[in-house]
């Protein structure tokens, strides 16, 4: 159990550092957004740049764990529609918004940081190949579901929209970066080299800084029920639905996938959601249900993916 809390802990104190900051005034909550800016904008894209311009094309794209962490979160997204249809009997829109939740990880400000601590280098690798199944596949298939419940718009025109918005996401550029310069073989300068190890070092800690910075003035105040749902669809549905991928694609003939990779797609999955999940919510009045599940489920989360390492590491 020291083992595990010799991981788990160093994340949620830097977390809790940055909520006691901002509740004692040293920042408000428009500093977290600037210093978030510098994560999403310069950090996380140097550490996606480093982390596979260095290697080779077929290290960086490993298709079986793509494979598991879609299917993971398909499967996700198909229960949590389903429960919060069926037998929640929610509006479709508020559905698909609280499903959202379920399936779409913090990989870049929680993930990284945890499987780094665990697995090394090889947590670089696990954030550039969750960044593209979420940003091509997860996040335009959940607002084309969202606005096609809410009668905004037909899904074409959101999927358009969503494709056109990777060419302005940051992290999708260094990833990008970094995948030309491994395919072409470029050796990077000193310089250069150096340069981006630093930015992508920073990514760690300030990015937990500012989850807990973010959270500070957050309320659940009489949206327990609905946080409940959504907590126990993204920390226990998701991993373990992560984990019966990973075993029918096993059963159905597919080579095992190395031992950090296996590690690293279920802790991804056991992650609480994405920190902009908010900011979706908002266009249809939602994101009041969308801070506080975040709140709620960044709490929580502590204590599963506690059980999580337990479980994977043995420890």
């Amino acid at each position: 159990m020291l083992d595990i809390l010799s991981i788990t802990g160093p994340i949620y104190i830097a977390i809790a550092l940055g909520w006691l900051a901002t509740r004692a005034g040293l920042f408000d909550r428009g500093d977290m957004r600037m210093l978030g800016k510098f994560v999403l904008y310069v950090a996380l894209p140097a550490l996606l740049f480093d982390a596979v311009a260095k290697r080779r094309l077929d290290e960086i794209l490993e298709w079986r764990y793509m494979a598991v962490f879609a299917l993971g979160a398909l499967a996700t997204m198909a229960v949590g529609l389903w429960w919060m249809r069926r037998v929640a009997r929610q509006p479709a829109v508020l559905s698909v918004v609280q499903t959202m939740g379920m399936c779409c990880p913090n990989s870049g400000f929680v993930g990284y940081p945890i499987n780094l601590l665990l697995l090394g280098p090889v947590a670089g690798l696990i954030l550039g190949m969750n960044m593209l199944v979420e940003n091509l596949l997860l996040i335009p298939l959940l607002l084309a579901l969202m606005d096609a419940a809410s009668g905004a718009g037909h899904w074409r025109a959101v999927v358009r929209g969503a494709a056109a918005g990777l060419l302005r996401n940051p992290m999708v550029l260094g990833l990008s970066a970094g995948l030309l310069v491994s395919l072409l073989g470029l050796p990077l300068p000193a310089v250069a080299d150096r340069t981006v190890g630093l930015f992508a070092q920073a990514s760690a800690a300030v990015s937990l800084f500012v989850i807990g910075g973010s959270l500070a003035g957050l309320r659940i105040k009489g949206l327990g029920a609905q946080v409940a749902q959504i907590a126990a669809g993204k920390l226990l549905v998701h991993p373990l639905l992560t984990v019966g991928a990973l075993l029918a694609l096993e059963a159905l003939g597919m080579p095992p996938m190395d031992a950090a990779l296996r590690t690293g797609v279920v802790l991804a999955a056991a992650c609480p959601m994405f920190g902009i999940y908010p900011i979706l919510a908002q266009k249809h009045g939602h994101d009041g249900l969308a801070a506080a599940a975040l709140l709620g489920t960044t709490v929580a989360s502590f204590f599963t993916i506690s059980a999580a390492l337990w479980l994977l590491t043995g420890s």
